[in-house]
Formats: structure tokens, C-alpha cells, sequence
């Protein structure tokens, strides 16, 4: 069953090693840090939403297109079936957070939010509502598009942070749910990072240092929103 569908846009991976203990401590029940070589990961990614719509509609101006900031890490279930876990999803869209906080249980928050791109340079703000700190800024130089875009390769460190299509979340009772999206593999290139942060991870309570280990770009991409189903 496809609940809606959307275009996954302008996106940027920026991930860190980070201490799988660490990780595996800010977890809830049924859930285990999945690691790469041994090491656990990181990974703050902006991007656009675009074309958002249930699959009973068509695209609303007002709702179909939007901006998004996560704080993701990577694990397992019970039964070893990988996935992410956010720490949190930063949107401009304050009903498309409404509905995903109450709907999804995921740790969305309404921020204020731009992205502009001039001659393959995205420059894009985000800040959460609420928040002092300062503003997060990134800015990247996406590959031109004679550069070699391409899938990632098996057994990768790129494949391992890329290619998830599930996701895990709890509701406010501790109830864990899976969800799962889908679309065609990533076809990712090496951008040019001029400008980024560290604070989204932070406030989640990791102290990222030093440059990302792994930047990566990705073309767009049409994904389907399957339902969550309840972990048992």
C-alpha cells in the first residue's frame, strides 16, 4: 500500500564517526547501532521535498514542496533489518510537521528555512523556531552534470549511509513502528562543500568534530510512502 509520494531533491549527506556506544545509549528498546568496519555514523542531511501528495490527491501548491534538515543514525531491529532513526527533522512546513509528529511519531520541528541555487551553488539556511543559536548555515557545489553521478557500490561505506529504505520511530508510550519507503538507488557524486555545521547534531548530543568523513551529493529522486507498521 503507498500512502503518497514525493521528490526527494537537492540533497546533501554529510556524515561523522561518531562512538558506537554513544549511539547505542540514545536508543530506544529493540533497536541496535548498526555499524560500518566497526564504526557507527552520523549524518546531518538537507535537501527539498517536492511534490508531496497522498496518493488520494494531487499535489497542493501550498503543501507539495517544502524544505527538510535531519539528524539520522543507522540501526537494526530485532530481527536485523536495517534502518534509520532520527534524531530530529527540522521543516518550514508547519502542517506537514503537525502531521508527521502526530501521525508518524517522528521528532519533527518547524524552522525557518531557504534554499537557493545559482550556477550549481546551493546555499541553504535553516533555523529552528524556539532556538537561539545562531543560524545553520550549508553550502555546497552540486557536480556538473557531465560528472560521473552513479550508484553506489556494493558493500561501501557509501552504500551503508545512502541505500536505506526503512525507517524507525516510537510514539510517546515507547511503542516502536517501522516504515518503509521506496524508489530507485541513489546516484550520488562527491560536491563541493564550502560551508556547514555541526549544531543540528549537537543539540541532539553529539559533538561531531573535525570534517565529515563522507560528503555526498544525490540526483533527485520519486519515493512512495508506505504505512508504519507497529514492531511487535
Amino acid at each position: 500500500m503507498i500512502l503518497g509520494t514525493q521528490r526527494w531533491n537537492d540533497l546533501l549527506f554529510l556524515h561523522w564517526e561518531v562512538d558506537a556506544a554513544r549511539v547505542q545509549a540514545s536508543l530506544p528498546a529493540g533497536l541496535t547501532v548498526d555499524t560500518f568496519g566497526g564504526k557507527a555514523y552520523v549524518g546531518i542531511v538537507p535537501f527539498c521535498m517536492e511534490r508531496v501528495r497522498p496518493a488520494f490527491l494531487p499535489p497542493l501548491p501550498w503543501l507539495s514542496r517544502f524544505l527538510e534538515l535531519n539528524v539520522r543514525t543507522y540501526v537494526r531491529d530485532a530481527h536485523g533489518a536495517p534502518g534509520v532513526w532520527f534524531y530530529s527533522l527540522d521543516c518550514n512546513q508547519p502542517i506537514g510537521v503537525m502531521l508527521a509528529q502526530s501521525f508518524f511519531h517522528l521528532p519533527y520541528r518547524h524552522a525557518r528555512m531557504t534554499a537557493r541555487r545559482s550556477d550549481g551553488l546551493i546555499r541553504y539556511r535553516c533555523q529552528r523556531r524556539g532556538n537561539t543559536p545562531p543560524v545553520w548555515d550549508f553550502a555546497w557545489r552540486v557536480p556538473s552534470a557531465s560528472s560521473p553521478y552513479a550508484p553506489a557500490g556494493a558493500n561501501t561505506l557509501s552504500e551503508f549511509l545512502v541505500e536505506r529504505y526503512v525507517l524507525y520511530c516510537a510514539d510517546p508510550h515507547g511503542a516502536l513502528y517501522k516504515g518503509r519507503v521506496s524508489h530507485t538507488p541513489y546516484e550520488i557524486a562527491e560536491p563541493t562543500l564550502i560551508e556547514h555545521t555541526t549544531a543540528p547534531a549537537a543539540l541532539a548530543g553529539f559533538v561531531l568534530s573535525g570534517p565529515p568523513v563522507s560528503v555526498l551529493a544525490a540526483r533527485a529522486v520519486d519515493v512512495n510512502i508506505h504505512p508504519l507498521v507497529r514492531q511487535r
